[in-house]
């Protein structure tokens, strides 16, 4: 089995060094490298040097040096033949076949290389002589001025069918059409694939030449052609400029993504090195990998323009099932009609430095994406939103990460219509009823007889259990109460999922409908789906409450509704801030954390009287109306 340097390359570029190396040996962050105590020599002190970059470790104390391969037969003992097998299994990459023609196609390999820079010479060439004149006013007039078009290599191609074949004869037509550089089509004798084009070489990491993209001059299409795959391109894995940018990021820190060799070329030119392009596609996930190897948050800058916004979120959902903690993307919004070319041209780069400095992270170009994607005016429409914010953060596939994405999108959510419902009607904070004598005017209540049966209900299943279906058939009955709670009932976290949809639901409608009567209230939700969970609250064997009975006085309902919704939404914080507070004590005594402790028992206890009062007075109520009649 022959292996060849572009196999062994690709095998290096694909295996993340400190990954393979952490695997053994517990390596921690230094800067843009990562550093360790030695695994081939006793020290107490790191000198250790893991590069992803550079692809290799190296140690300041014994001199060890080596790539992924060096790795597995220096540290883990493998043969050389074992140790590739190993790596490639790893990578996902195909062994080259135990052939003997695999000699001869790596010593193709070598000939493509050679064609390929002897091609982009001639381009060039032709680019500084009499055909290429028209092609440097084109440069000029996008301002690229003589050093930088050297710098990148920049070439013509005339409009000629054969001026490039025969410049390259030597080579034979095969291996030319094999190298893309030629076009074979049946019958006919192969001809130049580039013809009347502005040629620009694209190189691999190494820096050499392995394709061409080529930009018409003048009117025609395709605007930009790009060479076929060959054995020495592969599209999908490769970036124009890496092997330009990769140096300037170490620098810099960062790493730029934008749409087009001239965005890459201008911005170059005007200081920011550290540019790179996809080939005329949406970013891959091996682009994406090669990304990450340069700087943990790539910032791309696509264009402004409808295109280019929708490519900068087609590579938002390509990268989030590969996110790992250190690893996003940011993005930055050029203003409309304009590319990273245009603005360094008129504004200057001072201009692309500062919108760099704006750039949005990857959460917020999610959600800002999903907010605008369709109206939310209806509970369908705002469950849509949070569904989908959900399926973005479940597609993460690194578990802390889908998470914190799952909790932040939660809360945004939860933050937005918590705003809006707080902002619908201003009201001071509820005040409950206190005890002790009767104010003046206030009507005459009944006082408490002996415990029944709903007060020793409450104390087998505690408030939420009892007291959060009567208070939503309470709301039902009662809609223009939703209006005057709407602060307390954003507090609420019910337990229950298909009960807490129904309030999110009442408090949409509130929302929309200001002046919502219960038969409104109960058209509305019926529509939406929530008809039978409505009229199971409202049957007569729930808890039966002065709100929850349509003859009831309006005064008393609504005063035992407002005491009802205040225990509700308190008793819950009161209970975390309980359990938190036993938790510090128990964590480390101190006389307050015990005095805080014994302060929230106290107000856990007031709370249940409470409720077990408005149980109790209710039950007397209906007792003595019975007897009344």
């Amino acid at each position: 089995m022959t292996l060849s340097p572009q196999f062994l390359d690709e095998l290096r570029a694909r295996t993340l060094l400190s990954g393979l190396i952490g695997k053994t040996t517990k390596l921690q962050k230094a800067g843009r490298e990562w550093r360790a105590c030695c695994p081939f020599h006793n020290e107490k002190t790191p000198s250790f040097y893991v590069n992803d970059d550079k692809g290799f470790y190296h140690c300041f104390g014994c001199s060890a040096h080596g790539d992924a391969i060096r790795w597995m037969t220096d540290q883990r003992g493998l043969p050389f033949m074992d140790a590739v097998k190993e790596l490639a299994q790893a990578a996902g990459m195909e062994m080259p076949a135990m052939d003997p023609r695999a000699a001869e196609k790596a010593e193709a390999a070598k000939g493509l290389h050679e064609a390929c820079a002897d091609a982009a010479t001639w381009f060039t060439e032709q680019l500084n002589g009499l055909p290429g004149a028209t092609a440097r006013d084109v440069l000029a007039k996008r301002g690229i001025r003589p050093d930088t078009a050297r710098a990148f290599g920049l070439g013509f191609a005339p409009d000629s069918r054969g001026g490039l074949k025969a410049a390259l004869k030597g080579y034979g037509d095969p291996l030319l059409v094999e190298a893309g550089l030629l076009i074979q089509v049946e019958d006919k004798a192969p001809y130049d694939r580039f013809r009347g084009r502005l040629m620009i070489p694209i190189r691999d990491p190494r820096g050499r030449t392995v394709a061409f993209g080529g930009r018409i001059i003048g009117d025609g299409e395709p605007k930009y052609l790009n060479s076929p795959e060959t054995p020495l391109f592969d599209k999908g894995r490769t970036l124009y400029n890496l092997d330009k940018a990769a140096p300037a990021t170490r620098k810099t820190g960062r790493v730029l993504v934008v749409e087009g060799y001239m965005d890459v070329i201008a911005l170059a030119q005007a200081g920011f090195g550290e540019a790179v392009a996809p080939l005329g596609t949406a970013l891959t996930e091996a682009q994406l990998e090669r990304l990450w190897r340069l700087a943990e948050v790539p910032i791309l800058c696509f264009d402004g323009d409808g295109a280019g916004q929708k490519a900068a979120l087609r590579a938002a959902h390509r990268a989030l099932p590969l996110l790992a903690p250190g690893r996003s993307l940011a993005f930055v919004t050029l203003p409309q009609g304009q590319d990273p070319d245009d603005m360094v041209r008129q504004k200057g780069p001072a201009a692309f430095e500062a919108l760099l400095k704006t750039a949005e992270p990857l959460v917020d170009r999610l959600w800002s994406s999903e907010l605008a994607a369709e109206p939310l005016a209806t509970p369908e429409q705002k469950a849509g939103l949070k569904q989908r914010l959900k399926d973005l953060a479940e597609s993460i596939a690194d578990p802390g990460v889908r998470t914190e994405y799952l909790a932040e999108f939660r809360r945004r959510f939860d933050a937005l219509y918590a705003q809006q419902r707080a902002a619908f009607v201003p009201r001071a904070p509820f005040t409950p009823r206190g005890g002790g004598a009767r104010k003046p005017g206030q009507p005459w209540k009944m006082p408490p007889g002996p415990v029944g049966a709903e007060a020793k209900r409450l104390q087998r299943h505690g408030i939420d259990g009892v007291l959060t279906k009567p208070v939503l058939a309470g709301l039902l009955l009662h809609p223009t109460e939703i209006s005057r709670h709407m602060g307390e009932l954003g507090r609420l976290h019910l337990t229950d999922p298909a009960l807490a949809h129904l309030l999110d639901a009442m408090i949409d409608s509130a929302v929309e409908h200001p002046a919502l009567d219960s038969e409104h209230l109960l058209t509305i939700l019926a529509a939406s789906g929530f008809d039978i969970i409505a009229q199971d609250l409202l049957r007569a064997d729930q808890l039966s409450c002065s709100f929850t009975q349509k003859e009831a006085d309006p005064v008393r309902a609504r005063e035992d509704l407002d005491e009802a919704i205040a225990i509700l939404v308190t008793r819950p914080e009161v209970d975390a801030a309980l359990a938190e507070a036993t938790a510090a004590m128990q964590a480390k005594y101190s006389d307050d954390a015990y005095e805080r402790q014994v302060s929230l028992v106290n107000e856990q206890q007031a709370l249940n009287a409470r409720l077990a009062n408005l149980v109790q007075s209710n039950e007397d109520a209906r007792a003595f109306s019975t007897e009344g009649n």
